[in-house]
């Protein structure tokens, strides 16, 4: 450790530890960086999304209050990190750290200007700086202009490499992992969350056992019963699951900052008629839209024709958002690769590379016949000639009583 611990420190504690990602992988990303700044002339790029850290660095930082960084240049590579991380910012990067003390208010702003320098044309992200920390940019640059960087590093990550797809296969089999235990935990009279803690902890437990070195965060579950199911992102309650009752499974397993997901509709021992109507219709609607996605289709046409089918039964009024979205570095609160989700307003192509979910829903509100929430989801990687789904979990009625 050497620096002057007032101010910054090069708190290199250790070896760099494991990464699922080879050298050349990472090197490829910041080169395509690289690329771009200079086609935009950009001297450097200061990245501060947990998201883009993460995707040009391997390091998921926790904010707690403080900030964090990483700034490429044409030459250099570093994440900035606070000293209460200790040397785990280091390990994880692969780049070179900084790190700054809370002895002097200033120092996050020290750290980038010893990065950086004296920097012309800088690239941040405008999604993700806010208008306090784009004013102390001014300050602390005061003859820098800022350019926006957040599309094109969002473009880049779109198109996933090789080993990408790889360490996503794996998160769609740890998926498989947290359903089969959900479904087994499922019963009339049980909370929604010790069905959710049966799904994380059997996930948990497999990432733990399927790579040499992994920090586990951020794997989670949501399960919902009832009128709970009417959100796709309604949390975990302590409400007891009815015989009769619609049931929402969602598995998420994190790794390495990379979300997978699970989700499927599922009834406790029986479903009504009413039920079972729409359940199967939301089930064709799904198989539909995975025979869809192709190279060279464009995500608002999937949506409009998919529109078609429920419209035909009366039930678009139901639906409650797009029928997909991109996978990669996300989750529910960093990271959106907003360019490639499956809506009306959204005209980008699909290419080889991309990966996708498939996840119509509708949700008739309580008083209706058959009323919750419907949702299938698989996950699809689009190659050269069609898609590959591997989430290969089974979906609809025949499969998803759980007696």
């Amino acid at each position: 450790m050497t620096g002057d611990l007032q101010n910054l420190l090069t708190w290199h504690n250790g070896e760099k530890t494991y990464s699922p990602f080879s050298e050349e992988e990472m090197s490829r990303r910041q080169s395509k960086m690289r690329r771009h700044m200079e086609e935009a002339d950009l001297d450097a790029c200061l990245f501060t999304s947990y998201h883009n850290i993460c995707y040009f660095s391997g390091f998921m930082y926790c904010a707690f209050g403080r900030r964090f960084a990483m700034v490429l240049t044409s030459e250099n590579a570093a994440t900035i990190s606070p000293a209460i991380d200790g040397g785990q910012p280091w390990r994880r990067s692969f780049a070179d750290n900084l790190t700054y003390t809370d002895w002097q208010r200033d120092n996050y702003f020290l750290a980038l200007k010893d990065q950086l320098g004296s920097v012309k044309r800088l690239g941040i992200e405008f999604d993700h700086v806010n208008l306090d920390l784009r004013r102390l940019l001014e300050e602390a640059f005061p003859h820098t202009e800022f350019l926006d960087v957040s599309d094109s590093a969002m473009r880049q990550r779109t198109i996933k490499s090789v080993e990408e797809h790889a360490l996503i296969r794996e998160g769609a089999r740890i998926c498989r992992i947290g359903g089969k235990a959900c479904m087994e935990a499922t019963a009339a009279g049980v909370g929604e969350h010790e069905v959710a803690l049966a799904s994380t902890n059997a996930m948990v437990r497999e990432i733990a056992s399927s790579f040499p070195f992994v920090e586990l965060m951020d794997t989670w579950t949501w399960f919902q019963s009832g009128i709970n199911t009417d959100g796709a992102h309604n949390p975990v309650t302590n409400k007891k699951i009815e015989s009769g009752d619609i049931l929402s499974l969602n598995c998420f397993p994190m790794i390495f900052g990379y979300y997978t997901a699970l989700e499927r509709t599922l009834f406790c021992e029986h479903a009504s008629d009413e039920h079972l109507a729409l359940w199967e219709k939301n089930c064709a609607v799904h198989e539909k839209g995975t025979a869809l996605i192709k190279p060279g289709v464009r995500c608002c046409d999937i949506a409009s024709e998919l529109n078609e089918m429920y419209r035909e039964w009366d039930l678009l009024q139901y639906r409650s958002f797009g029928y997909g979205h991109s996978f990669g570095v996300l989750s529910h609160y960093y990271g959106r690769e907003a360019s490639v989700e499956l809506r009306e307003d959204i005209e980008t192509v699909l290419e080889p590379g991309m990966v996708v979910s498939m996840e119509p829903m509708i949700m008739l509100p309580e008083g209706n016949p058959g009323a919750g929430g419907y949702r299938e989801h698989d996950i699809l990687i689009v190659t050269e000639t069609g898609a590959e789904n591997i989430t290969q979990f089974p979906f609809g009625p025949e499969h998803m009583i759980v007696r």
